[in-house]
């Protein structure tokens, strides 16, 4: 009697507990369930798998449905502008919901397991694969992707991260991919130039907030490679693409001329690994990286490189500038200083920061007589480029628009707003003194 009575105590202690992790849901059907389900949103679902665990049991079990699948695996990438059916969002924002809802239900597995499930729940979707897409350009699969990762490993420390880039390079094949396309003759891969560029853009770079993600998952992608792969690599991801068919543009930098649009994205770049949040680079790494980007496909015009510096950030650009003058370069340090002012005078920046930054590496040298040498220099390549320029005029080597007159004026122009800077600062140190 008093063993039954002792059963019948535990079985009801049991029945308790389970109603109790269930609530009012324990006595309903599965089926009814899931359809109570499908009238909530997406985030209000993830809210609904933190009551207790037998309820994030339940949703796991949803999402591995057939019609869980269907509901929350939406796939109208290709119309990027539409609303989903449901509640109005973008289908960006509702993988963002997803991938909320996924890190709640599995936030007590391991990190493999949880890597396990969702590659099982998402590995349907083609779009979110490296060449799963045929029209990767018209696609937001790889963005929502992206998105989805970004909310799922937000928090995560950086041994579980390493973890997680170790599997997206696994089913991606993404290392043998880059491999391609950075020991391949430029543009010869075009296609999967552009793929690889988008998914490591869309899927691991893009939506980071905090800059030391941001350095950290471009580490990985470009810390395997020796320096010659890695200048390649970010020149694929960064670098300029066609308007028209997004394919990388490798004779920009060497052909004429660019513009700041075409060059921002390398320096972002440079200067995401020049900061003190990329603890695996060194200065000297970023500036050799720097160096060789500048060769890559081939070494490329003096006003591209001088650009990019400007664009990089003050820090930077003397750095750069300083190891040439230490490395005993000073005619080619002379050159890129004339080719810092004449990008000033067409950009519209201010010439006393030429001047300011000619005074820093003029205290770089150690000896009075390299310091002259290099002035010397300077007044030489400047000299210099004005004949040049002035011989194509004279040639009458001319095109639509005229470059070679513009760009000897723009050259006289700097020339003398640069040497304008100097007379003001040697004469007001004159008369203060």
């Amino acid at each position: 009697s008093r063993r039954r009575h002792r059963q019948s105590c535990s079985s009801l202690d049991t029945a308790c507990q389970a109603l109790s992790a269930l609530g009012y849901f324990q006595t309903l059907p599965l089926e009814i369930f899931q359809m109570v389900l499908n009238y909530l949103s997406v985030r209000d679902i993830s809210m609904l798998s933190m009551v207790s665990k037998s309820i994030s049991s339940h949703l796991v079990n949803y999402i591995s449905s057939s019609s869980g699948n269907r509901r929350l695996l939406l796939q109208d990438f290709h119309n990027p502008q539409l609303p989903s059916k449901r509640g109005g969002a973008s289908i960006v924002e509702h993988y963002r919901s997803l991938g909320l809802l996924l890190k709640r239900c599995t936030l007590l597995l391991p990190t493999k397991d949880r890597l396990k499930y969702i590659h099982r729940i998402l590995s349907e979707v083609s779009c979110f694969k490296l060449n799963g897409c045929p029209s990767p350009l018209q696609c937001s699969g790889l963005q929502c992707y992206g998105v989805f990762l970004q909310i799922l490993t937000a928090g995560w420390d950086e041994l579980e991260c390493h973890r997680v880039f170790n599997f997206l390079c696994e089913l991606s094949n993404l290392p043998r991919k880059v491999q391609t396309v950075v020991s391949s003759k430029p543009g010869s891969a075009r296609k999967l130039e552009v793929r690889v560029r988008l998914y490591c853009r869309s899927v691991l770079l893009n939506h980071w907030v905090h800059r030391s993600d941001s350095a950290f998952w471009l580490t990985r992608i470009l810390k395997p490679w020796p320096i010659v792969n890695q200048a390649r690599l970010l020149y694929i991801i960064f670098g300029p693409v066609s308007p028209l068919d997004g394919h990388v543009v490798w004779q920009k930098m060497i052909e004429g001329p660019t513009d700041e649009s075409c060059l921002k994205g390398l320096a972002e770049a440079i200067k995401l690994l020049y900061d003190t949040e990329a603890r695996e680079w060194t200065a000297d790494d970023v500036i050799s990286l720097l160096d060789e980007l500048s060769v890559v496909p081939r070494e490329w015009l003096l006003e591209n490189s001088a650009r990019l510096l400007i664009l990089s950030g003050n820090s930077i650009c003397f750095t750069f500038l300083a190891s040439k003058a230490v490395n005993g370069r000073a005619l080619e340090l002379a050159r890129l200083m004339v080719f810092l002012t004449l990008v000033c005078e067409k950009d519209l920046y201010c010439m006393d920061w030429a001047v300011k930054m000619m005074q820093k590496i003029c205290k770089v040298f150690a000896t009075p007589g390299e310091r002259n040498n290099f002035l010397q220099c300077v007044e030489n390549a400047f000299a210099h480029m004005a004949m040049d320029m002035l011989q194509a005029v004279l040639a009458g080597d001319r095109d639509a628009e005229d470059s070679s007159f513009f760009n000897l004026f723009h050259l006289m122009n700097a020339q003398a707003s640069f040497h304008k800077e100097i007379l003001y600062l040697t004469m007001g140190a004159t008369t203060t003194t």
